[in-house]
C-alpha cells in the first residue's frame, strides 16, 4: 500500500468529495436539499473536507493551477464551521449548484 500523500493525492480526494456532492445534489431544489437533514449534514463535512484537503495541497501547485478560486474553498469551510449551527442555505445551495460543479470541471483538467 503505497502511502505517499502528495498534491495528487489530495486532489483526488477533493475531486471524489465535489463529486459526492454533485451526485447527490443533482437536479434537486434548494426546498429538497434542506428537508434532508442527512443530506445537509453529508454536503457540509464535504465542503469541510474540500477545504481540509485543499489546505494540504502545496503552494507551488496552487500558484500552478491559479484559476480555482482556493481561497473561497477555504472561506466557505470556515463560514460552515465558525458560524456554530447556523449556516445560510441560500450560500450553501448556490456553492452546491453553481461553485462545486464548476470547481469539479476545473480540477478534472488537472
Amino acid at each position: 500500500m503505497d502511502n505517499n500523500k502528495d498534491d495528487i493525492y489530495y486532489l483526488n480526494r477533493i475531486k471524489t468529495d465535489l463529486k459526492f456532492v454533485i451526485d447527490h445534489t443533482e437536479g434537486k431544489t434548494k426546498s429538497e436539499i434542506e428537508e434532508d437533514e442527512v443530506l445537509v449534514d453529508s454536503i457540509m463535512f464535504r465542503i469541510i473536507q474540500i477545504a481540509e484537503n485543499n489546505m494540504k495541497l502545496s503552494d507551488e501547485f496552487k500558484a500552478s493551477h491559479k484559476e480555482v478560486p482556493w481561497l473561497a474553498i477555504k472561506g466557505m469551510r470556515n463560514r460552515i464551521v465558525h458560524n456554530y449551527g447556523y449556516v445560510d442555505m441560500t450560500i450553501v445551495y448556490d456553492t452546491v449548484i453553481h461553485g462545486i460543479p464548476e470547481m469539479y470541471e476545473l480540477l478534472r483538467k488537472i
